[in-house]
């Protein structure tokens, strides 16, 4: 969802037989006529609204948040897969539910829809919806094979370890709590340890004052059976990182250790990006229009530490940075330098009806891309391996006393 939220924005963008269904639910707004309310013109039942007490107001605008952040294609996406894990057994209501909400009019029907007839599939879609939208995730090969524990002494395990290790390491972390989350082949477990306290500058019942609070922080794993990876999500010390990953390896796959990781041998291929010319390839249908290089990092292979940064805006000249390029060039030998990192613009559509995205994202070597797992990002990343740019996962296979090296696809 691009547009920022706001409660009128909301009442404007969803139909009115549904807002009368929600506050008709919760006994409010009878004197209204919805029916005779203009689409799109909710001024009567703003007005209504400012006059409800504040602490009624803030419960129900924490739920039309999420409900007009879950009004889009990502978020239809989500639902649909957490219908996939709970009717798993019964296929044929699944396929009358996708039917059902693919026949309404817009997303923002499909998520209110879902909101007030299918609540148990909304706590896992607003999960999966905030989860794609996360950039930065740490892979780990060579987790096994095992099947992910979803039991509640498994859980408890797993929360109990987090708790103990950021309540000793850090100070925070008193309590945690772990929900697991199925999804097509992939298992989620979102784990909420307690934060430091905090004290915010508030309004509660007209009073203006800090109020302390405790928040959790947030932890994210993304488990494959399938291919034996972890993915993590976690935006704190990159210390944690091991120890996190070695706490899911024994509470959830079972395993007496965390396996060794063996050593990410991809590298991007950042020297393709130096020339001028330089054409990306993506499929056909992808959606994806016009790609820009904006920046470039240049690293000496001289001096350690020493780096040129050249940044254009390639909206008016495609070659901006190019030329930038060519000018340091007259005066600095750049075979010196390597091309460490460059950030790209794209252009994606992804409606028809509607302008296309812009999208800007950073490659930096050896393997780090900024691109989230969404489905934007997953069509921008295969652009990249399809350009040369992200090579293909290296397959060794023994044939004999020769090894053999391939790469999938091919």
């Amino acid at each position: 969802m691009t547009e920022q939220y706001s409660t009128k924005s909301f009442f404007r963008h969803m139909p009115n037989a549904l807002l009368a269904r929600y506050f008709n639910e919760r006994g409010l707004f009878g004197d209204i006529d919805f029916s005779a309310m203009k689409e799109g013109k909710p001024d009567e039942l703003f007005q209504a609204w400012l006059v409800l007490p504040v602490n009624q107001r803030s419960d129900m605008d924490a739920a039309f948040r999420d409900i007009y952040e879950m009004s889009c294609e990502k978020g239809f996406l989500a639902i649909i897969n957490e219908a996939e894990w709970q009717m798993q057994e019964t296929p044929d209501d699944l396929k009358a539910f996708v039917e059902k909400l693919s026949a309404l009019s817009n997303h923002y029907e499909r998520a209110m829809i879902t909101f007030l007839d299918h609540n148990s599939f909304w706590k896992g879609a607003t999960r999966f919806y905030h989860a794609d939208s996360l950039p930065y995730w740490r892979k780990r090969k060579n987790m096994s094979h095992n099947k992910a524990a979803v039991d509640e002494a498994s859980l408890n395990q797993l929360a109990e370890a987090i708790r103990y290790y950021f309540h000793h390491t850090e100070g925070r972390g008193n309590n945690c709590v772990v929900e697991p989350f199925r999804r097509g082949n992939l298992d989620y477990y979102f784990a909420y340890p307690e934060d430091y306290s905090q004290q915010n500058i508030e309004w509660v019942d007209g009073e203006f004052d800090r109020r302390p609070h405790t928040p959790a922080f947030e932890i994210i794993y993304v488990y494959s059976q399938k291919e034996g990876s972890l993915d993590l999500n976690f935006r704190g010390s990159t210390k944690a990182v091991e120890p996190l990953q070695g706490m899911f390896a024994n509470a959830i796959l079972k395993l007496d250790e965390l396996p060794p990781d063996p050593k990410d041998e991809r590298i991007y291929d950042l020297s393709l990006l130096l020339r001028k010319d330089f054409d990306f390839i993506y499929d056909v249908g992808s959606g994806i229009g016009e790609i820009n290089v904006k920046k470039l990092r240049l690293s000496s292979q001289v001096k350690k530490g020493e780096r040129i940064t050249l940044e254009a805006d390639p909206s008016q000249d495609s070659d901006a940075v190019y030329d930038l390029l060519d000018q340091i060039g007259k005066a600095i030998p750049l075979n010196i330098y390597n091309l460490t990192q460059v950030e790209l613009s794209a252009s994606v559509s992804v409606d028809p009806n509607k302008p296309a995205k812009q999208i800007t994202f950073r490659v930096t070597h050896p393997n780090s891309c900024s691109l989230k797992y969404d489905e934007l990002g997953l069509k921008l990343r295969n652009m990249l391996a399809l350009s040369g740019i992200e090579p293909k996962e290296p397959v060794k296979s023994t044939q004999g006393k020769k090894v053999i090296v391939t790469y999938e696809g091919d």
